[in-house]
Formats: structure tokens, sequence, C-alpha cells
């Protein structure tokens, strides 16, 4: 199973995977909105670093649900 099927399979039939996802998703489009600007404020660099941090962060728990799924489709 390729990583993009797995992760089409997490979203269709796992809650905290298609949280994540989602969550992961707004803050990309949170960061969109900042990069759409000329010049950005101090406050704008400072959520951008934040957003950055959280997209991270929500990456790497939606990575360990995959590597999880997919570790006991082997074991199954």
């Amino acid at each position: 199973m390729s990583h993009d099927e797995l992760k089409e399979e997490l979203l269709a039939s796992d809650q905290e995977y298609r949280r994540l996802h989602d969550e992961h998703q707004e803050y990309e489009q949170r960061l969109e909105q900042l990069h759409a600007k000329s010049l950005l404020s101090q406050d704008d660099e400072i959520e951008e670093k934040k957003i950055k941090l959280h997209k991270l962060a929500l990456k790497d728990q939606m990575e360990h649900l995959a590597r999880q799924h997919a570790e006991a489709r082997v074991l199954a």
C-alpha cells in the first residue's frame, strides 16, 4: 500500500487522523493568508513561526498513526 493510499484509508476510517489532518489544513490556509501579505508585521512573523511548529507537530502525530496502522496491517 502506498503512502497516499494509506492516507486516504486513514482519512476515511480514523477519526483522530482526520481531525489532525483537518487541523493541519487549517494551519496551512492561515500560512497562505500570511504569505499573501506584502509585508509581515512582527506579530505576523511570530504567528507564522507558531503555525509552522503546530503543523510540524500535527504531521508527526499523523505519521505516528500511519505507522501504527501500517504495522497493524503487517501483523494481521
